[in-house]
């Protein structure tokens, strides 16, 4: 999916664009700054403002049927958009990022399980069971080291050096060592048990 057509065609002056521009950017920078992992599971087509909403999740996961593609340029548009030119050449690198955004070609779900875009790849229908494993993995995590470690993720995707990402990770690891939840965590994995996370 992506964007209404119609609605496009609707834009209205510079102005009115403009503001309609950054009220959806918006949505892309809530996603990132959402303290709780963003899973998204993709089946068929994928289209301009639906990829920059998966490209912005934490976790992508296709059916077979998935196909994605930057289509703002085959409609007289910039191929960037709604965070594309910055999601897309991190996680795919530099050279296919501009192949799809200057080509508006689509890239299926093997080739984009190949190259790193999707984690997993799955039969049409099965898309909610095979997330299910990783949400409750997630779930099982102290709720503070889940939020911590998505922050760093998100951080250190654009940190200057490698001693400014080691140091948000020490940071967050001494703030984590420090709760309860850090102590029933070890205390159930000595004990061989579940541990029963409070976010203390």
């Amino acid at each position: 999916a992506g964007g209404n057509m119609e609605d496009a065609l609707k834009l209205g002056s510079v102005q009115e664009g403009m503001l309609s521009q950054r009220a959806i950017a918006e949505i892309y920078l809530a996603m990132r700054r959402c303290p709780q992992p963003i899973v998204s599971l993709i089946s068929g087509a994928a289209c301009g403002g639906g990829f920059s909403l998966a490209l912005a999740s934490d976790i992508r996961i296709a059916d077979s049927t998935a196909k994605m593609n930057c289509a703002y340029i085959r409609i007289g548009l910039g191929g960037c958009d709604m965070g594309s030119s910055y999601f897309l050449p991190r996680l795919v690198g530099s050279s296919l990022a501009a192949e799809l955004i200057l080509t508006g070609k689509f890239i299926g779900a093997e080739r984009a399980m190949s190259l790193g875009l999707l984690s997993q790849v799955v039969e049409p229908g099965q898309l909610e069971s095979a997330v299910e494993e990783d949400l409750q993995l997630m779930l099982t995590n102290s709720p503070l080291g889940l939020r911590l470690s998505k922050e760093a993720l998100n951080v250190n995707i654009d940190s200057g050096s490698l001693e400014a990402a080691i140091a948000l990770e020490d940071r967050n690891q001494i703030l984590c060592a420090q709760t309860a939840d850090s102590q029933e965590g070890m205390a159930a994995f000595a004990e061989r048990r579940a541990p029963n996370y409070r976010d203390a």
